[in-house]
């Protein structure tokens, strides 16, 4: 989790590790709700990845919305070539793989705008491939949509913060923004872990720039 010694570049097509073909074993429930981790989940609900640093700390994040809002979270693996990896294996940087957050919501009582919000404001988007003093391709920012309107939203609201960073005189965003990933579930001691271990290990944390997305601001 501390090391600024890993791999700090993706890998090549035909460089990365081959995986498996079945998926590694995972939670069946959610450590806190007791939800179904993989499903199914309700008619109406929509999925979105996010990826801000080990995946520990920003899955609390999106559980601390609540339940009410939040249908389910879970951690994994995305963005990357090796398929059904190993946490082994993504912190070789052999993958390409980012540690990421599943957050399923209902974006008729949870607005994709509040997901965005708690994104930006909770880790440093600016960073390229590392957070904190977690270094390496797996604690790169990313946002993985699932639908349209989620990417013309990411990418607007990725505007907006950008100009306040700008205004505060920080670095330029380095998140990607990407359609249609293989999400992989990561293995079942990661899920909620902080949860689990509360004085457990999180290396989040923002840049005290507050995100003005539905509050009226333009993208410009």
């Amino acid at each position: 989790m501390f090391s600024f010694l890993k791999r700090t570049t993706l890998p090549a097509p035909g460089e990365a590790l081959p995986g498996r073909a079945e998926p590694i074993p995972t939670a069946a429930t959610h450590h806190i709700t007791g939800r179904p981790l993989q499903g199914p989940y309700p008619e109406g609900t929509e999925r979105v990845y996010f990826g801000m640093g080990c995946f520990w700390g920003a899955e609390r994040k999106f559980w601390e919305m609540g339940r009410d809002r939040i249908w389910i979270t879970a951690v994994g693996y995305a963005g990357g070539q090796t398929s059904n990896p190993t946490y082994e294996e993504v912190c070789s940087g052999r993958t390409g793989h980012n540690e990421v957050v599943l957050v399923v919501y209902d974006p008729a009582v949870t607005p994709f705008q509040d997901l965005l919000k708690t994104f930006w404001e909770n880790h440093d988007p600016t960073q390229g491939m590392r957070q904190g003093n977690d270094g390496g391709t797996q604690y790169r920012s990313g946002i993985y949509v699932t639908t349209d309107a989620q990417k013309q939203a990411a990418e607007d609201s990725m505007k907006v913060y950008g100009a306040a960073l700008k205004a505060r005189g920080l670095d330029p965003i380095t998140t990607e923004i990407v359609a249609d990933v293989t999400f992989y579930f990561a293995e079942g001691y990661h899920q909620q872990y902080l949860a689990k271990n509360p004085s457990g290990y999180c290396g989040l944390g923002g840049t005290g720039v507050a995100c003005q997305i539905g509050t009226g601001v333009s993208a410009g």
